[in-house]
């Protein structure tokens, strides 16, 4: 099946998102969509799949003019999109999120599409209880399993919005293993993505936008300052790394012990410095999400744990103490933990900022949220609903309700869905924090992250914490073996 987009516009207020934007693709092709953050990809793709509808256009199915009015309408043409924030229901189970969305819903025999689904599930590698409930998987098998749900309702042009980000290198290969042969069976695989190494490796042609324009095309073998130089108008190179000077210790971590139902960790001790990151790496599950939880009061710790925050032991005290202790979370589902849909940008800094008295100035308000704004680069408007901006605007915007001073910063995938510009201003941004004595501890899948920006490395293996490895020892193949099991003492 072609598909072809002749002349999209779309606009949001003042914002032309989608800028007279013309793009083919055969069948059988993996196309690349490759941009800043805000330049109209994930708009184009919403245009596509029917969760938005275009202000002028038309799309083309087999040089058939089609109308797609909603979701629903995309895929009974095959089309289906996987978003960076996966549209599931977390309250409820596994299985029951794959029937909800198929015709006849709740009313088909369960047993035969879970069959179903663990025959898909095997072709990508993908470990998936149907019995579970889905609050309880991580964001990487939330996005697996929204792979499998499209794929499962006969989605034949598959659009996947950032979808390696939580998952780990093998499954990533796995992913793009299942990609390529979905394209050799003749379907067209439309990939989005910042990684400009996934582009590469990937994708036969690559489309180029900036600031809400297509701006040009390539196909294998690529360039990358040039693909650069089209995403950015310049040249980018990733910054210094920091490199922390301070002995203090800031946080002590002794005898940690965590357990859910599928992990047990136990016996970390590390000592953490004023100013240090620390990259946390592993096999999405392996434990690195609980050990971060814990250390910010929102996950419950046993055995003879201790944790000591700037000389404060905030052992086993609720979450309210960690907060009053300088310790602040980020997470990686910006959405569902971090930002409030239907709140503006205004509204979540008036929640997030210290106004005393009975009244607010809307005034005061609305200055200290246009500072934010310029401060931290976000493109939307105090009134700019949370939902509405793209995902590394949002993230901006996570990051500008954060307090000052901090003592200790905990981040989930930090990157998710920045584009290497942003992902270079949001370490700028972290740097200065860490030059003010604030620790930082992170998760990433990016092991070339996680390599240029910590200082150490914990790496978790099956609820196993190895001992800190200083970054400036290693490198990914050695990181990589680890991660793997390979040789793993922690």
């Amino acid at each position: 099946m072609k598909v072809e987009l002749r002349n999209i516009h779309k606009y949001f207020g003042p914002v032309h998102a989608n800028n007279d934007i013309s793009l083919t693709i055969l069948p059988g092709t993996i196309q690349g969509i490759v941009g800043e953050n805000g330049a109209g990809k994930s708009t184009l793709m919403k245009v596509l799949s029917g969760f938005i509808q275009a202000d002028e256009g038309k799309i083309f199915l087999d040089d058939k003019p089609v109308s797609i009015k909603s979701p629903s309408d995309a895929l009974k043409h095959g089309i289906g999109m996987l978003h960076q924030d996966p549209l599931d229901f977390p309250p409820m189970k596994v299985i029951d999120n794959f029937l909800l969305g198929k015709e006849g819903g709740l009313f088909l025999n369960k047993r035969s599409a879970e069959f179903e689904i663990r025959k898909l599930a095997d072709q990508f590698g993908f470990s998936i209880n149907t019995d579970a409930y889905v609050e309880t998987l991580t964001v990487g098998e939330r996005q697996q399993l929204e792979i499998l749900r499209l794929l499962w309702m006969g989605a034949k042009i598959l659009i996947l919005d950032e979808p390696t980000t939580g998952i780990s290198a093998s499954q990533k290969e796995m992913l793009f293993d299942t990609l390529r042969r979905l394209a050799k069976e003749g379907m067209i695989v439309i990939f989005v993505s910042h990684k400009l190494e996934e582009i590469e490796t990937l994708c036969h042609r690559a489309a180029v936008f900036r600031a809400g324009a297509l701006v040009g095309e390539a196909i294998q073998p690529y360039h990358t300052d040039d693909l650069v130089r089209l995403m950015f108008g310049k040249p980018m190179e990733l910054g210094q790394s920091l490199g922390c000077q301070n002995e203090d210790a800031l946080l002590e971590i002794h005898n940690l012990e965590i357990e859910d139902v599928r992990l047990h960790i136990k016996n970390v001790n590390v000592c953490v410095k004023a100013g240090e990151v620390i990259g946390l790496a592993g096999m999405e599950g392996s434990g690195q999400r609980l050990f971060l939880r814990a250390l910010g009061g929102l996950f419950p710790t046993t055995g003879s744990t201790r944790i000591i925050v700037n000389g404060c032991d905030l052992t086993h005290e609720p979450y309210s103490s960690y907060l009053k202790a300088g310790i602040s979370y980020v997470p990686a589902d910006r959405m569902e933990e971090g930002l409030i849909p239907g709140l503006s940008l205004k509204d979540h800094f008036v929640l997030t900022g210290d106004y005393r008295g009975i009244f607010i100035n809307e005034e005061t308000v609305l200055n200290r949220t246009n500072d934010k704004i310029n401060e931290f680069n976000i493109k939307g408007r105090p009134g700019s609903l949370v939902e509405e901006l793209s995902g590394g605007n949002q993230q901006r915007a996570l990051l500008a309700l954060l307090h000052d001073p901090l003592k200790l910063v905990l981040l989930e995938h930090p990157s998710r869905g920045l584009d290497l510009e942003s992902t270079i201003w949001l370490w700028e941004k972290l740097k200065e924090r860490c030059k003010n004595g604030t620790s930082v501890i992170f998760i990433s899948s990016d092991l070339e992250q996680i390599l240029h920006y910590s200082d150490r490395i914990l790496v978790f293996f099956g609820g196993k914490v190895s001992q800190p490895i200083r970054a400036s020892d290693t490198n990914v193949d050695q990181l990589g073996q680890l991660i793997g099991g390979k040789g793993f003492s922690g």
